[in-house]
């Protein structure tokens, strides 16, 4: 895999100076890049380790002087990161699996396979799944009964898609991830002493310790197209609906997702995010890491939280927000500055309460 600074510059939308013949066959950190990898010199502070390396190009800043630097060829894009996507599917050499079907893959014979499908070793299709043209399947995924897999999709090792699960194109679904478990859904014969403190916000009232029943899960999961699942996330299916996760939404690894919760479209949601049952998240909503988010709920269109935050309210739409529990993030900055003074606050409280004190005794 190589290719001419040209080449690259055309493909990414990038203006190429210098020796645009110089072939390229990977990418690396300015300190660390050889003779045919390109650098990653976005920032100045990036470039001052460009000679402890050998690159002889480099992506650069829009103005910098790419001569100076002692490249003889130089990639100028106006917006570097973005630029990235496009520079890292070109070098992105793949997980190495071979074509076709592997000899050890378990297929039922009434799955619909679209041209050009791979299957990975010890992967198992159920009856009846159907999986669109030219996506591949790494080794030992699992694929339930009556699950839609669309075109040109990845899934990567240890994937597990449950049945009747639906999922768009183009979709990516990391290692370890698994769309379709059971909703944690259970119920007491009485009222449980959970439902009493919920309704007295903190009174359990005379409810006597009970067993939990199974509420099974008859609803699925539905991802759309362009949507991107981190390494051992987890989505759980509807009890009735199904869980739905809109289109081009991407999600960080480790995020649990409850039964039938709506998350919309171009929504990030980052590492160990946490979402309880039915509650729906709107369109282009951030949400960093280690947020959670409290069942039955809405947040709206174009929420950004900050991580860590705690969401136990409904949030209106273009809010930014954060801390436990969720505020507007310049209320959220303003506490921590007062917190940060408490100690002050109690020594000059302590002054007074002396100063007081010792008035008293003079008179």
């Amino acid at each position: 895999m190589s290719y001419t600074i040209g080449e690259i510059a055309e493909a990414i939308g990038a203006h190429a100076v210098g020796d645009s013949a110089i072939r390229i066959t990977g990418v690396a950190e300015p300190g660390d890049a050889g003779e045919d990898e390109l650098a990653l010199a976005t920032k100045p502070e990036y470039a001052e380790a460009l000679p402890k390396g050998r690159a002889r190009a480099a992506m650069v800043w829009d103005g910098a002087d790419w001569e100076a630097l002692g490249l003889a060829a130089a990639l100028i894009a106006p917006r570097p990161r973005f630029a990235m996507s496009g520079l890292t599917a070109m070098m992105d050499r793949g997980e190495g699996w071979g074509d076709g079907i592997h000899p050890s893959a378990i297929i039922d014979e009434s799955a619909e396979l679209g041209e050009g499908v791979s299957v990975g070793p010890l992967t198992v299709i159920g009856p009846r799944a159907r999986i669109g043209p030219g996506t591949r399947i790494g080794p030992q995924v699992s694929i339930g009964a009556d699950a839609v897999i669309g075109a040109d999709g990845l899934l990567r090792e240890g994937v597990r898609v449950a049945a009747r699960v639906r999922i768009g194109d183009r979709v990516v679904l990391n290692p370890g991830c698994a769309l379709g478990g059971d909703g944690f859904s259970f119920v007491t014969p009485e009222v449980s002493a959970v439902e009493a403190a919920r309704k007295t916000l903190g009174d359990q009232a005379d409810t006597e310790a009970q067993s939990y029943a199974r509420i099974h899960s008859l609803g699925s999961v539905r991802i759309g197209d362009d949507v991107e699942i981190g390494a051992n996330s987890t989505i759980d299916r509807g009890t009735i609906r199904d869980t739905v996760v809109g289109d081009r939404t991407k999600i960080d690894n480790l995020v649990m997702i409850g039964h039938n919760v709506v998350i919309g479209t171009d929504t990030l949601l980052c590492g160990m995010v946490g979402i309880s049952g039915s509650t729906r998240i709107g369109n282009n909503v951030v949400l960093g890491g280690q947020v959670g988010v409290s069942d039955n709920i809405f947040v709206g269109d174009r929420v950004i939280a900050g991580g860590g935050t705690k969401i136990f309210t409904k949030t209106p739409a273009g809010r930014v927000i954060l801390g436990n529990p969720a505020v507007k993030m310049e209320t959220q900055m303003e506490i921590n500055r007062n917190l940060r003074r408490l100690g002050r606050l109690f020594d000059d409280v302590a002054a007074l309460k002396k100063a007081v004190s010792n008035t008293g005794e003079s008179d």
